[in-house]
């Protein structure tokens, strides 16, 4: 087994809605810096939502996950309880005080905000 496999985070799946918005868009750039940081894996929630066999299971399989959606749409969220799979760790971006709009130019401290997030719902 490989020596990293305790890392912390290292196990997690991170599970973005990366929608048409800035809270999908901060969604997925915390899932891309954490991913980048070594804290838990980027995953395809495209490929889950497509009912994708190797994708769906992988997901079942994974000891430990977080999904992140931007809104109280929730999508992510919809996508894991089509597909059957339990939500192990939930996080809504508009929850953290972050309005959602169509604004593009992500703030530095909104993804900061976010990360911090993540990894205190993941504790």
């Amino acid at each position: 087994m490989s020596e990293e496999c305790c890392t912390p985070g290292e196990n997690i799946m991170i599970l973005a809605c990366s929608g048409g918005s800035n809270v999908g868009q901060l969604s997925n750039q915390a899932a891309i810096e954490l991913t980048q940081e070594g804290f838990g894996k980027m995953f395809c929630l495209a490929g889950i939502g497509g009912n994708l066999g190797g994708f769906v299971q992988s997901a079942k399989d994974v000891p430990g996950m977080v999904a992140i959606d931007g809104c109280e749409v929730g999508c992510a969220k919809a996508i894991l309880e089509h597909a059957e799979i339990p939500t192990k760790n939930y996080l809504v971006l508009t929850e953290l005080g972050i309005e959602k709009n169509k604004d593009f130019n992500l703030k530095a401290d909104d993804i900061q905000k976010v990360k911090a997030a993540v990894k205190s719902v993941c504790e």
